[in-house]
């Protein structure tokens, strides 16, 4: 039984071969010092009643396996049973036993140290290392010993060992060293040690960041080394990276993530997390710290760059306290304040939850307040960024009180305001409160309270003049509101443009610059294209500025290719095709307009414009501009001159033949061509205006309705017109729109009445009840004007007797 108890009992022994050094070189052992059971050095020896003496814990347990058994307790050596349990401490053995264990540890640690020194081979090392962990974790008082011992400095240059064990266990054993001893601590804290051991967390074995990160857990108990921890450049960064490592080990990203709330007793070490994307801990400070510590954290907020996850973070959970600091703190927390503020509006959601915090009235207040504790205009300009951040994203402004008697910011007097302070503020502010007008004419429901407060303050000269602005910004921030309001105040608009403080020549230059894309270029021609395009004086005006070269020019290039793609290219392009088009409808009064056209040979750039696939409006607005054109053919053609009729001719004209002279236009009569007189029947335009009418877009198929039935007026040869109807296969697509488009009702029955006055289209047409149907709809709830075209329509087949005949004509 005895001999079961060798080398089983002491809990501190350990499998490896710590104790082969510990064996080696030591003051002699006696066998007194041994417990008999466990054959070690007793810590704690007791004797029996028959002077026999043992550990004290290793005769208990045999004891309590003696009961267990069954049997009465015996002496473990004599075997003779016992008649008391009764254990006596031998004080003086104890004291004899520790004396000698310190001359020994002495011994021990000297020679530790002389191995540390030398170029010891790995298994040496390793000894030295477990012998020092045995003896520390077997006694507290034996860190100090380690530590007077000089072992420290010793361990702390293992961590450069080549080898990955050595290296391990130095980082065990530091830590074991470090466990609630200050001092130790503050050994480690010499140097460039805590460096050395941030290296080791880089390391991509995982076993030796393990240790590394959990001897820094133990450092970072003291403020001193959390300093020293964070001052070390990249340990903060990589401590976070595991505590978010989906390849880490559990147990090391939960000592990562104790380390660094450890490290947060340093504000220094909190800003470092914060850009490291730990942002909670400056979180809490800014809610739970100082006055001095919120004003310092709030400053450094302002200064961070923050992807939007982090916007909508800090704005959910700082951005009350923000916004209560703009409403009651000192200046120098209100510029704190302000700087976060501008940085987490920028982004929709976390604008949305400011908006819902309340930040609209204190920013108005801000911006209009003057006299005591009035922002600075450095800060009122931060101010105005917020606001036009905030209203970029659209909310129901209506709806929000900003000010007394229930104000909002499309308030009448509101928006004065911020008019009045657009005109006496400097051009970072003045953009800035441009954007925030901007932005609230972007939602229809807000766009004619600012549209009427603009008017009635008169402010539209001074809007119209930020387009000469030098600031690029400035000038696109007044664009951009101008093409806003355009729809609803286009005609003043036009007329401040017409003007001789040159705008209207700013805009065009920065339309046809020779550059990539932009977005001042897109918005500017924006303008252009949404003020009133039969505003003839304006119209002129560009023509006298060669605006309309420039454009087409730029046209060009676009359709080439020579211009860089980017989102602004397409509604760049669909401006500039609107502004054309203004040019076809003074085609009339001007001669030069003429001339443009033709020299540029516009009708065909129109023509080609029609087959811009996914570009609706591209589409719409070159098939109105061809329907002005074919309105001006039959001016602009050639009349051949006739021979002169026969004698019979002249007193007979009934006897006479019309001439007809080779190569004329069939329904201009005349000498035509798409370049010099506009006609559709030249190049490819009747066939792609035939195509758009079966457009998914309704709005495209009424411009190309409307321009192909310039072709069928009275002015023309209407019956060789409906041949070429009938010869580019038009008749059914017109015939489709009747039936298919109830909105285009009007101008499909003018068309279908021309097509009608045919014979042979007509028999065909009296055959459909479909469309007989749709003409006796269009007779019957049509407006006055579609009854009559359906009344002569539905004459042409027969469904309406007429009586021309029998009653005579009153007129």
């Amino acid at each position: 039984m005895a001999e079961s108890w060798d080398g089983s009992f002491d809990g501190s022994s350990h499998s490896d071969d710590s104790h082969l050094f510990e064996r080696r070189h030591l003051e002699p052992i006696y066998d007194t010092f041994l417990c008999p059971l466990t054959k070690k050095v007793m810590r704690d020896p007791v004797t029996l009643e028959t002077g026999q003496t043992f550990e004290r814990e290793a005769i208990e347990k045999w004891f309590g396996e003696c009961r267990e058994s069954g049997k009465k307790p015996v002496c473990p050596l004599t075997l003779k049973e016992l008649k008391s349990t009764e254990l006596n401490p031998s004080l003086a053995l104890r004291s004899t036993i520790e004396q000698w264990t310190a001359r020994n540890d002495a011994i021990q640690l000297e020679m530790a140290r002389g191995t540390l020194s030398m170029s010891s081979s790995e298994a040496e090392v390793l000894q030295v290392l477990k012998y020092v962990q045995r003896i520390c974790l077997k006694n507290q008082s034996n860190r100090s010993v380690v530590r007077n011992a000089e072992l420290i400095p010793k361990i702390v240059d293992q961590l450069k060992s080549s080898s990955l064990r050595v290296r391990c266990k130095a980082l065990e054993t530091l830590r074991i060293l470090a466990e609630d001893d200050d001092e130790n601590k503050e050994i480690l804290a010499q140097g460039d040690t805590v460096r050395t051991i941030v290296k080791h967390l880089w390391h991509e074995l995982s076993r030796e960041r393990a240790e590394a990160v959990s001897l820094l857990y133990e450092l970072s108990k003291s403020i001193v080394l959390c300093e020293k921890i964070g001052s070390v450049n990249g340990a903060i960064l990589i401590l976070v990276g595991m505590t978010s490592s989906q390849s880490e080990n559990v147990l090391t990203c939960e000592m990562a993530d104790k380390t660094l709330k450890n490290l947060e007793k340093c504000e220094s070490n909190v800003r470092q997390m914060a850009e490291c994307g730990r942002l909670q801990p400056l979180l809490t400070l800014i809610l739970e710290g100082s006055p001095e510590t919120k004003l310092s954290m709030t400053s450094y907020l302002g200064e961070l760059v923050m992807s939007n996850d982090v916007k909508v973070l800090v704005a959910g959970t700082v951005g009350s306290s923000l916004i209560n600091i703009l409403k009651s703190g000192d200046m120098k927390s209100r510029e704190a304040a302000l700087k976060s503020l501008n940085q987490i509006s920028s982004y929709e959601t976390s604008a949305r939850l400011l908006i819902k915090a309340g930040i609209l009235p204190p920013l108005v207040k801000d911006l209009f307040i003057v006299g005591p504790n009035h922002l600075p205009m450095r800060l009122k300009e931060v101010a105005a960024t917020i606001l036009a951040n905030v209203v970029t994203f659209g909310q129901d402004f209506d709806q929000i009180p900003v000010g007394p008697g229930c104000q909002t910011l499309v308030s009448e007097e509101i928006v004065h305001n911020l008019l009045q302070l657009i005109s006496n503020t400097g051009p970072a502010i003045e953009c800035k409160l441009l954007q925030v007008l901007e932005g609230l004419t972007n939602s229809p429901s807000t766009t004619k309270s600012i549209v009427a407060a603009i008017s009635s303050s008169g402010a539209m000269t001074s809007l119209v003049q930020f387009i000469d602005a030098p600031q690029k910004e400035l000038c696109l921030a007044s664009v951009k509101l101008l093409q806003n309001i355009s729809p609803y105040m286009g005609q003043e608009l036009a007329d401040c443009l017409r003007g001789t403080s040159g705008q209207l020549s700013s805009l065009v230059k920065v339309i046809t610059e020779d550059i990539g894309v932009t977005e001042e270029q897109a918005a500017a021609v924006g303008l252009l294209a949404d003020l009133p395009e039969r505003d003839l004086g304006l119209t002129r005006q560009m023509l006298d500025e060669g605006a309309f070269q420039r454009v087409i020019s730029r046209i060009y290039r676009i359709r080439q290719g020579e211009t860089r793609g980017n989102r602004f290219v397409t509604p760049y392009l669909e401006g500039l095709v609107r502004v054309l088009a203004r040019i076809t409808f003074i085609l009339s009064e001007e001669s030069d307009a003429i001339h443009i056209c033709r020299e540029n040979n516009v009708a065909a750039l129109f023509t080609d414009l029609l087959q811009s696939n996914g570009l609706d409006n591209i589409q719409m607005v070159s098939a109105r501009a061809l329907e002005n054109m074919s309105n001006e053919s039959i001016k602009l053609t050639e009349l051949p001159e006739l021979p002169a009729p026969g004698f019979c001719g002249a007193i007979f004209p009934c006897f006479s033949k019309r001439a007809f002279i080779s190569g004329q236009c069939q329904i201009h009569r005349g000498t035509c061509s798409l370049k010099e007189t506009f006609c559709l029947l030249d190049g490819q335009a009747i066939e792609r205006l035939v195509a758009l009418l079966d457009h998914p877009n309704e709005r495209v198929v009424e411009a190309s309705l409307a321009a192909l039935c310039t072709l069928l007026k009275d002015d023309v040869d209407t019956g060789k017109a409906v041949t070429l109807f009938m010869d580019e296969d038009a008749i059914k697509p017109v015939l489709n729109v009747l039936l298919e488009r109830r909105n285009l009702r009007r101008k499909a029955v003018w068309a279908v009445e021309r097509f009608l006055r045919t014979e042979d289209i007509a028999i065909g047409v009296a055959e459909d009840p479909n469309i007989i149907t749709e003409l006796v709809d269009a007779f019957q709830h049509g407006d006055t004007q579609t009854r009559q075209i359906a009344e002569r329509a539905l004459k042409h087949v027969d469904r309406i007797p007429n009586f021309s005949g029998i009653f005579p004509n009153r007129n």
